[in-house]
């Protein structure tokens, strides 16, 4: 939330300088405040674990934020029951005609899939593209951050050799960026994917700025400049044990996955995990909340217009 001072006070130009958001008192008294809308596009096939790690984070703000839970399509699920998708899940077509503070679209298990053989990829391009006219901010995870490269730049798929599994260092880039606010220069963030994300591929192919980066992991973090699209590529929503989960379950058919790296303690899966990136992942999404939704979107949705964001930070 930002700081409230007195018109002209001296020390403001410092710290806005600093990327602090300070609003004056005349500002102050005119805003309006509204709950946020914030829809979730949820891919994954345990819904109801994904939208418990997503709202765990969305939780940590002083903003009230009423979110809505969509699914790709209607077929039938083998993880979810059906009762919780019919009483808490939309679909496309009853939000389309709506806008919408911020959308989340998370990660899916299709890293080693095709983009043209995802049996939703069409739906997916349409969602992605009416979110350019209906949605101030809109946040890629993992997968998702690879599906938005390529619908939006143009990318290929880059796909490693081997997955990216465990708990990676990584290095910040422009401190007083907004979604980095309060970021330690060095955190940690897990990962578990196939995708590639070079730096200096993204950096060469697109106008995004590269807010995070590990020397193992390539890009985790980046944002357009107008933040409207930001790319996280790890899972900042995993709880302590959704590593594990997924190891024992690569193991149980036969994938012989390689133990994920800095996670469990001396290396050995029989010791218990524990999360050393859960303070970084409130963290940041509270700053997409402040900096990329509420602080840009307008008061009255129904006047959603590109012409209400700028590049200024």
């Amino acid at each position: 939330m930002p700081i409230r001072v007195p018109d002209q006070l001296p020390a403001t130009d410092i710290l806005r300088s600093e990327s602090i958001f300070v609003m004056s008192e005349t500002r102050a008294s005119t805003q309006m405040i509204r709950p946020l809308r914030v829809l979730i596009l949820n891919l994954m096939p345990k819904k109801i674990e994904t939208e418990t790690q997503f709202l765990r984070l969305l939780s940590n703000s002083p903003l009230q934020v009423d979110i809505e839970l969509l699914r790709i399509d209607n077929r039938p699920s083998k993880n979810t029951p059906i009762e919780h998708l019919d009483n808490f899940y939309r679909q496309f077509e009853a939000v389309k005609e709506r806008n919408f503070d911020g959308l989340i679209i998370t990660g899916a298990p299709l890293g080693l899939v095709q983009f043209e053989d995802v049996i939703y990829w069409d739906h997916l391009k349409s969602i992605m593209s009416w979110a350019k006219e209906h949605v101030t901010s809109t946040l890629y995870v993992c997968w998702a951050a690879q599906a938005a490269l390529k619908l939006l730049y143009d990318l290929p798929k880059k796909t490693r050799k081997e997955k990216l599994s465990g708990v990676y260092n990584h290095e910040i880039h422009n401190a007083y960026h907004p979604l980095l606010r309060g970021f330690d220069d060095n955190f940690l963030a897990p990962h578990s994917r196939y995708a590639d994300f070079s730096a200096q591929y993204l950096s060469e192919s697109t106008d995004l700025d590269i807010l995070a980066t590990s020397p193992e992991a390539g890009v985790y973090l980046a944002s357009t400049p107008d933040k409207r699209n930001v790319f996280v590529t790890g899972h900042p929503e995993y709880e302590s044990h959704t590593l594990h989960k997924e190891f024992i379950r690569d193991r149980g058919e036969g994938l012989q996955p390689t133990i994920p790296l800095n996670y469990y303690p001396e290396d050995n899966p029989d010791l218990e995990p524990s999360a050393s990136w859960r303070s970084h992942g409130h963290l940041l999404f509270s700053n997409w909340l402040n900096y990329c939704v509420y602080q840009q979107t307008p008061y009255d949705l129904e006047q959603f217009s590109e012409e209400n964001f700028t590049t200024n930070e």
